[in-house]
């Protein structure tokens, strides 16, 4: 099992969403965070002065998969979320030791 962490572009998020139910993906966990990379932030004028907005808004994803799941999930995020400009977001994929369906008691693969 793997835990796939995406940061996007807000605005793809239902884009995003809709092409992986496509692929059979049927839980993600989604969370409103800032941050910049090379993107470095924008600058912008608010009452006449002029000030840098360090961080910018994105969305971070968070998807439990299996390990068959993991290329096809990646590829569905990349080419969904992609506008062709800087800022557009990462993907990492971490390993999953272990997974809990609170409600059963299901785990590992069975509480995906």
């Amino acid at each position: 099992m793997k835990l796939i962490m995406a940061v996007i572009k807000p605005f793809k998020l239902d884009e995003v969403r809709e092409a992986l139910s496509g692929i059979g993906i049927e839980g993600m966990t989604v969370s409103e965070v800032k941050g910049f990379g090379r993107q470095k932030g924008q600058a912008e004028i608010y009452r006449g002065a002029e000030y840098t907005v360090s961080f910018l808004p994105k969305v971070k994803l968070e998807i439990a998969v299996n390990d068959g799941q993991v290329e096809q999930t990646v590829e569905t995020i990349q080419s969904t979320a992609n506008t062709g400009k800087i800022g557009d977001g990462k993907i990492f994929v971490y390993a999953l030791e272990k997974a809990v369906r609170v409600r059963t008691g299901e785990t590992d693969a069975e509480a995906l």
